[in-house]
């Protein structure tokens, strides 16, 4: 899948700071754990997408930086992941989830979590020993 091919499905933010995954719960109870995702706005690249998701959900400011194909046919062809690297140590305050539902998930734990395979590959490559 290409990063055109996915612009009109849902991208993922693999936001990745200091061997550690940035991770959501998009309700409060925080039972699933997933990585920041939305979908494009017109003409907006998958990059910018999770740039902006980034944002809108924890108020952390990411730069998107290499975007990760999916390794296994059965992937969802239209989900992208997009790695993005953190520019903030401190979120602006701006986001709409609230801190308890946002965390940082050591890699070899987020690696263990229901992630596309792509993900877990990038988190296993980039997990010091």
């Amino acid at each position: 899948m290409s990063l055109e091919q996915a612009a009109g499905g849902t991208v993922q933010a693999v936001v990745v700071y200091d061997g550690r995954l940035l991770m959501v719960a998009e309700h409060a109870e925080h039972e699933d754990w997933e990585l920041p995702a939305g979908t494009p706005e017109p003409a907006e690249s998958p990059h910018a997408t999770a740039e902006r998701v980034v944002y809108e959900l924890t108020g952390y400011l990411v730069d998107g930086s290499q975007a990760l194909e999916p390794r296994e046919a059965g992937e969802p062809v239209a989900v992208a992941a997009v790695v993005c690297q953190l520019l903030s140590e401190s979120p602006s305050g701006g986001g709409s989830l609230p801190a308890e539902q946002q965390r940082w998930a050591p890699f070899a734990e987020a690696a263990r979590l229901p992630l596309p395979g792509a993900v877990r590959d990038y988190l296993q490559g980039h997990t010091p020993v």
